[in-house]
């Protein structure tokens, strides 16, 4: 981009806009905005009045970010120039350097700008001064770069710095542990308006509001910039992105299950003034996330916990509450989550050690859990302490610590009031922590980047090293077991125990909204006599969140298990029990309480989370696709259900494709029937792209659909 300046010394200011942003990989960005990476030079020709001669003459250039206050000594203003400024401070922090390229002349001349690696992100103002005359030059964005070495990002891995930094699309997992599911995510980091917003979510934050020129200083180191953007994403102390809800209501805005990418969240936010997006829960929080981290230049990647503890008083223990037979559900102040999502960025820990141990995949969390330093944010926290249970280094190592390796205690709450421990599991939390193959949409299992084996001696040796390091007692699963002698010799033999019992559940097909839910519990003992047992079943709707909503279903059933024989009881829960309910909730908790009538202290407990696979949504696009040219599409939706499905709505999306939602009103659909609709599109961008579906009906959150489509190039 070419500017003419009259009666300046400064005839023209070609900043190459187009050319700079390709090298410097921001050309999806803008092709008029300069957008560069530290540590990368750019180009600048400057076109003088008169002869320049480096010999006899000074250019003087001056990059600065913020308002005011800018400072040398903080690396957010930096003198430099041909010759290299004399003028500079001896403490200068940050500071840019420039050389002349072999193509200038005396009147052109062709610079080579380099932003240092350290250097604050952000927007910068580019000033030249020369013969005694001051001008801007430029106006610029700076980003991280993980292509240079010197970067504290630095990724060494093509592939890697693609999948990370560079893919619009991604893949983010739910359900539970035993239904994993694939949701697609747009990321859209390189929408037209991503750079103009992400720099918003910085100066938005608390610490500019407290002391700008302190947090633009620090705006140089991912760790502060990540923390930043953890606290920012969520809207409970600050003018954040989005607000959380997990409740039944979403009164005055849409599902969490509504979204499927991060650019019409983030637009939303921007347009509306900065104020919070209503609404999100833990998969959009974090798909925000990794779009804001990705833009800035931080390869960042989305990670599903499956059976996430969330330790609010952080003794790293669970403590889970069943109700007996007349007992109200007892909530928990701890819980543990089907699943939970964050992310993980890739920096380097300068602040925790020398050496780098703790450099690489940082945890960071924007879903507002528990507050951290008084701000709802999260991380970074290393993987590498993570999974060697260094829980006293910071950010929030003992949260996430619990969240993939605490303890449980099952108790089980009697009518009086008491209550019974059931069993403690030390294998429970943080199962099949999955993210996204890098190149593919394979899922990766990075389990055991977060610790050993469960089970292994290494895995129990860290997490006593944990508890200890988090100042819980040393002693901690010493009391189990004991003598049963009580020391003098002379008192009766122990009570011989029960025989065990072995309790599972087994699905009879896979469960699928609109049928009824067949399972059987099987039972089975190695008792030599016939065992007269007493079973409670209870099924409840259940938030993702570990959270009953309301109990469904109960019944009492008297069984007899013979000796050396299995036992089976059935269990359906009909379509019509559990379909009004699934607005609100998203699985189906079926529990059963088993007591040993001949040893009545005797209790088992045996659970078993159904989710339900969606109605499928079928999405097709018609021929050859090409930028800036109408494509057209159908979505077809059958409502095998035995009832019919009203409040319908088909939203369409897709980064690259259509530049806003489209959302579709659909008339009430009778069962066995279908629905197709057909539109069309003007895709802008070229590449490979996701178009996205999806159903909502009054009686269910969002069923969708995808379709992978190739854009040629205009």
């Amino acid at each position: 981009m070419t500017s003419v300046r009259k009666n300046s010394v400064f005839k023209e200011v070609d900043v190459h806009s187009q050319s700079n942003n390709k090298e410097h990989r921001t050309s999806e960005l803008s092709e008029e905005k300069l957008i560069v990476r530290r540590g990368q030079s750019f180009k600048v020709t400057l076109k003088v009045t008169k002869p320049f001669n480096p010999g006899l003459h000074s250019l003087v250039l001056t990059a600065a970010t913020g308002e005011t206050q800018s400072s040398e000594n903080q690396g957010t203003l930096s003198r430099f120039g041909i010759p290299d400024s004399p003028n500079r401070s001896l403490t200068a922090k940050a500071v840019w350097t420039v050389k002349l390229h072999a193509n200038s002349s005396l009147s052109t001349l062709v610079l080579l700008i380099t932003p240092p690696p350290d250097a604050p992100v952000g927007k910068f103002t580019l000033t030249g001064s020369l013969w005694n005359e001051e001008t801007q030059l430029a106006t610029l964005v700076v980003l991280f770069n993980p292509w240079f070495s010197g970067d504290a990002v630095f990724m060494s891995d093509e592939s890697k710095r693609q999948e990370y930094v560079m893919n619009e699309h991604g893949v983010i997992y739910w359900g539970s542990a035993d239904y994993i599911s694939e949701m697609n995510w747009d990321f859209g980091q390189f929408e037209d308006d991503m750079v103009d917003i992400c720099i918003k979510i910085l100066d938005k934050n608390l610490k500019y509001k407290e002391n700008p020129s302190k947090d633009l200083a620090s705006r140089g180191d991912p760790t502060y910039v990540g923390r930043v953007v953890s606290a920012m994403i969520n809207s409970d102390d600050d003018p954040g992105v989005l607000t959380g809800n997990w409740s039944d209501s979403y009164a005055g805005g849409v599902s969490p299950s509504h979204w499927s990418g991060s650019h019409d969240i983030l637009s939303q936010w921007m347009k509306n003034d900065c104020r919070p997006v209503k609404f999100g829960q833990c998969w959009v929080f974090a798909g925000v996330m990794c779009s804001v981290m990705r833009l800035l230049g931080i390869p960042t990647r989305v990670v599903s916990n499956f059976q996430s503890a969330h330790d609010t008083d952080a003794n790293l223990t669970i403590d889970v509450y069943h109700a007996d037979e007349g007992v109200e559900y007892m909530e928990s102040n701890d819980s543990i989550w089907n699943f939970h999502v964050w992310v993980e960025s890739w920096m380097t820990r300068p602040d925790l050690s020398n050496d780098g141990k703790y450099d690489g995949w940082q945890v960071l969390d924007a879903t507002p859990q528990e507050p951290s330093n008084d701000i709802y944010q999260c991380g970074p926290a290393s993987l590498i302490a993570i999974s060697s249970g260094e829980v006293k280094l910071p950010y929030d190592v003992p949260f996430v610590f619990a969240e993939v390796n605490a303890d449980c205690t099952d108790w089980l709450v009697k009518v009086d009031g008491t209550m019974v421990s059931l069993y403690s599991d030390t294998k429970r939390v943080g199962q099949k922590i999955s993210t996204k193959a890098v190149g593919s949409n394979r899922r990766v299992n990075i389990t055991n980047d977060y610790k050993p084996e469960e089970g292994s001696e290494e895995e129990r040796t860290i997490f006593r090293y944990a508890i200890s390091k988090d100042d819980e007692s040393d002693d901690e699963g010493e009391a189990s077991g004991g003598s049963a002698n009580d020391g003098d010799g002379s008192t009766a033999p122990p009570p011989v125990p029960p025989p065990k019992l072995v309790m599972l559940f087994e699905e009879l097909s896979k469960p699928q909204y609109g049928k009824d839910v067949q399972l059987k519990l099987v039972l089975s003992s190695d008792s030599r006599v016939a065992r007269q047992m007493s079973a409670y079943i209870r099924v409840e709707g259940l938030r993702y969140t570990g959270t009953v909503v309301l109990t469904i279903h109960t019944e009492n059933k008297e069984v007899t298990l013979q000796p050396g024989k299995e036992l089976s009881i059935p269990i359906v829960i009909p379509f019509e029990a559990y379909y009004k309910h699934m607005h609100v909730c998203d699985s189906l908790k079926v529990s059963a309480i088993v007591t040993d009538k001949q040893h009545p202290d005797k209790t088992y407990l045996a659970e078993d989370n159904v989710l339900l696979q969606d109605l499928p949504v079928s999405v097709s696009v018609a021929g050859f696709v090409r930028q800036y040219q109408e494509a057209s599409g159908e979505v077809v939706f059958m409502n095998s259900t035995s009832v019919e499905l009203t409040g319908l709505t088909l939203t369409l999306s897709g980064s690259g494709l259509m530049r806003n939602e489209v959302k579709y009103s659909l008339p009430d659909l009778s069962p066995s029937n279908r629905i197709r609709v057909k539109f069309a599109f003007v895709p802008y961008r070229a590449g490979e792209k996701t178009l996205v579906a999806d159903i909502h009906a009054s009686v269910f959150k969002d069923f969708k659909g995808y379709r992978t489509v190739t854009v040629s190039r205009f």
